[in-house]
């Protein structure tokens, strides 16, 4: 295996960006060269999962238990990256709880290197919870609603 030499200040770089955007790894790619940085998905799990119920909560909108990946109705994240309810700031959300939503319909979109990802309905259904605020950062495989 040939040996190089590790690029510290790229690491740091790397590292302060997973603190601004609350990303939990990150991978970066360049001349055959692959540095991953990567912090305790466990633990920021656990810091975001708390942090989120006591602010900003709008009425039977958020819960604070939240249903796992299992939960009929759930839907989950796709990817890592920061979601958001409307497609523009001040515009009304895709869906809110109790909006009726049809197959294929974008519930939210999800930001990730700068690329908007539309998140479809994987059913028709009607929203019974969103456990996610805009503009905050979600995981791979987290529930970001749930629908009955």
């Amino acid at each position: 295996m040939p040996k190089f030499d590790v690029d510290s200040a790229l690491v740091r770089k790397l590292s302060r960006l997973l603190d601004e955007t609350g990303l939990t790894e990150i991978e970066y790619e360049s001349q055959g060269r692959r540095i991953r940085v990567a912090r305790n998905v466990a633990a920021t799990t656990t810091a975001g999962g708390s942090a989120v119920p006591g602010e900003g909560e709008e009425g039977p909108e958020k819960e604070s238990a939240a249903p796992g990946p299992e939960e009929p109705g759930a839907v989950l994240a796709p990817m890592v990256g920061t979601v958001y309810m409307a497609p523009e700031p001040g515009a009304p959300p895709f869906a809110k709880v109790g909006d009726t939503v049809s197959e294929g319909q974008t519930l939210l979109v999800i930001e990730a290197m700068k690329t908007m990802n539309p998140v479809p309905a994987p059913r028709a259904g009607k929203v019974k919870r969103v456990l996610v605020d805009d503009g905050s950062p979600v995981e791979y495989g987290e529930v970001l609603m749930v629908l009955e």
